[in-house]
């Protein structure tokens, strides 16, 4: 019977080369985490602190480098981090070089409602309660709401996106039938805004009204002013 060196040659390759893999990988496995790496992706100044998210990674453990990388679960340190409030996104990793990283995207605050307690309503127009760690600039949110003021999100991400609005308004009030009344920074001057609908033309027509009120020096003399009707501002003299 002749033999196939050929094949006997290919065997034994393939067990070596298996073996190496899985000696590497077990090598790999049983290593210490050296390090962990936490980046907010977000450019908003951070609601959680780096040691809290920290702690929810490694949970009862000393420290990052007495945990085995084979003991780690990502899937379930993912779990504990969405779980935060203050967190909307999270992905946990391990680099090559033994590092543990994650990837935090924050919860954005859009609003503050004034409830006991107060909390923000977030750009998915969700309760977010308040950190201990920074307070966000927002406008103040009053009134009443059946769904905690998830109404007005959409008019909240508006103002956040236009430069003039977002630095001229400071509160909004829901009224009982829906309706929306704007308060101005440095003005004492009510806008009626209505509904959140049509808001991009009630935006340009109110910016209008406050560039030809602030030319002609007239603009405190005004106690309300109504975007509620379409091609009309409709203005209040005190």
């Amino acid at each position: 019977m002749k033999i196939n060196w050929g094949l006997i040659k290919f065997l034994v390759l393939s067990g070596f080369i298996v073996f190496l893999f899985s000696f590497t990988k077990r090598r790999n496995d049983i290593r210490k985490i050296t390090k962990i790496e936490v980046e907010f992706i977000d450019e908003s100044d951070p609601f959680i602190t780096v040691s809290t998210v920290n702690k929810l990674l490694i949970q009862n453990t000393d420290s990052a480098t007495s945990i085995d990388k084979e003991t780690l679960v990502l899937k379930e340190m993912e779990d504990r981090l969405l779980k935060n409030p203050m967190i909307r996104d999270a992905e946990v990793f391990v680099t090559v070089d033994g590092a543990l990283g994650a990837k935090i995207e924050q919860r954005k605050p859009i609003g503050r409602v004034a409830a006991s307690p107060n909390y923000y309503l977030d750009a998915d127009g969700k309760k977010m309660p308040l950190s201990w760690v920074y307070s966000a600039r927002v406008p103040l949110i009053t009134g009443t709401s059946n769904s905690n003021f998830e109404e007005v999100t959409p008019l909240l991400l508006k103002i956040n996106k236009d430069p003039f609005m977002k630095n001229s308004v400071v509160g909004l009030h829901v009224k009982r039938d829906g309706t929306i009344d704007l308060k101005l920074r440095k003005h004492d001057l009510l806008v009626q805004f209505g509904k959140p609908e049509n808001m991009e033309k009630k935006f340009q027509n109110f910016k209008a009204f406050y560039k030809k009120t602030k030319e002609d020096s007239t603009l405190t003399i005004y106690s309300f002013v109504n975007l509620e009707f379409e091609n009309q501002v409709v203005a209040t003299k005190k």
